[in-house]
């Protein structure tokens, strides 16, 4: 027998937590962080993605989508961004080495630069090897942004922005986060394109 109602309620529990998040104004953030990116990127700079699992996965997808293209729509430059789970070379040698939390912290200290933006994907926002990213990035003169739930977390005091999705079902916060994810990078491209940053293939 079909249990549709189950999934009918996952679907209405996503919308509910989307439709919190119009109502209590937390897609300001999202312009809020676009505006800085888009300085950033202007300057030079670029933009770095970690989380862990799910969050990872979310990490190189939005990555992907500056490097190559959000939109059939759009042919453009590429705009530079990169996940911070790279490989499993890079992985387990970190790991093996010196231990999976110093992982992004590692990458962040090797490839970022002043003035470069990381966002931080943590449902949890106490994922010490997230933490120990964020802390490594202010540290050397980097934005910091978060994508969060559950309240938080510590990564909360560590984000210069966040978009906190009010939830503690790890779903719906990951959902929430492709969504915001989304809404941020074409938010990036239209400003970049706007500002004659970035150049539309013919």
């Amino acid at each position: 027998m079909l249990d549709v109602a189950k999934i009918e309620k996952l679907f209405l529990d996503s919308i509910d937590v989307k439709s919190a998040i119009i109502e209590n104004g937390l897609l300001s953030q999202i312009a809020k962080m676009g505006d800085i990116a888009v300085n950033s990127i202007m300057r030079g700079n670029k933009l770095m993605l970690c989380g862990n699992g799910g969050s990872a996965a979310d990490a190189q997808h939005l990555a992907a989508e500056m490097l190559i293209r959000l939109t059939s729509n759009n042919n453009r430059e590429g705009i530079p961004a990169i996940a911070l789970a790279q490989d499993t070379s890079t992985i387990t040698a970190c790991g093996n080495d010196f231990g999976y939390d110093r992982l992004f912290e590692r990458t962040v200290q090797a490839l970022g630069k002043e003035g470069d933006i990381l966002i931080a994907i943590t449902t949890s926002g106490n994922s010490k090897n997230i933490l120990l990213a964020m802390e490594a990035a202010s540290v050397m003169g980097i934005k910091v942004f978060s994508f969060l739930g559950s309240g938080g977390g510590k990564a909360l005091n560590l984000s210069d922005l966040s978009f906190l999705v009010p939830s503690s079902d790890t779903g719906r916060i990951q959902e929430s986060h492709i969504t915001a994810g989304h809404a941020l990078m074409e938010y990036i491209e239209d400003h970049l394109i706007e500002k004659n940053y970035i150049h539309l293939s013919k």
